[in-house]
């Protein structure tokens, strides 16, 4: 288990104007990493877009596709997925998304699993919670497990009582990014 609250952001699906320092904001203001979530770009577009962001900052990415990146670039881990479920053969730091409590099992060589969606989605419509967050503390417990799905800064007290490892969030991010870097560094003088 972690033995702080992890802050993850996921990028939209799409490529978006200036995006790269979007990013770095994100991560100089606390976010511990960025989750570079983008299904139908190009492998040109995935490495014009990290390198636009500052070398000292890749560390703090994590790739959900496009793999052969980790040849060229110092980025801090894979994310696997339905899309792309094989590790890289680059070594990397491994984190995987899980949508049921039974998909938690035999998890434990990754750094951390998303779970989700916990709360109902900000940024897919329809995409409903299919947890009660009271049922969850001993389920997972100890796994490492990053709430995913309707996070907002202001659940944070919410989600590290019942367990949550940290929050991944992308919908409540991207529609207001300065009002996002506000809250979040209001929690993190609250010390969530």
């Amino acid at each position: 288990m972690t033995d702080r609250f992890l802050k993850i952001a996921i990028t939209k699906p799409e490529i978006i104007s200036s995006e790269a320092d979007m990013i770095s904001s994100l991560l100089v203001n606390g976010l511990d990493y960025v989750h570079i979530r983008k299904p139908e770009a190009s492998l040109r577009d995935i490495r014009n877009l990290i390198e636009d962001i500052p070398y000292r900052l890749r560390k703090r990415l994590r790739l959900h596709g496009h793999f052969e990146l980790f040849n060229d670039f110092n980025l801090g881990g894979a994310h696997l997925n339905s899309r792309c479920p094989v590790a890289p053969q680059a070594a990397c730091r491994l984190s995987k998304s899980c949508h049921s409590i039974e998909e938690l099992n035999g998890c434990e060589d990754y750094e951390y699993v998303t779970l989700s969606p916990i709360f109902d989605s900000i940024s897919k419509a329809g995409y409903h919670s299919a947890f009660d967050i009271n049922d969850l503390k001993d389920k997972i417990y100890s796994k490492n497990v990053i709430a995913l799905g309707g996070v907002t800064p202001e659940k944070f007290g919410q989600l590290a009582a019942a367990g949550f490892a940290g929050a991944a969030m992308l919908g409540c991010i991207w529609e207001d990014i300065g009002s996002f870097l506000q809250k979040i560094n209001k929690t993190i003088c609250c010390n969530i």
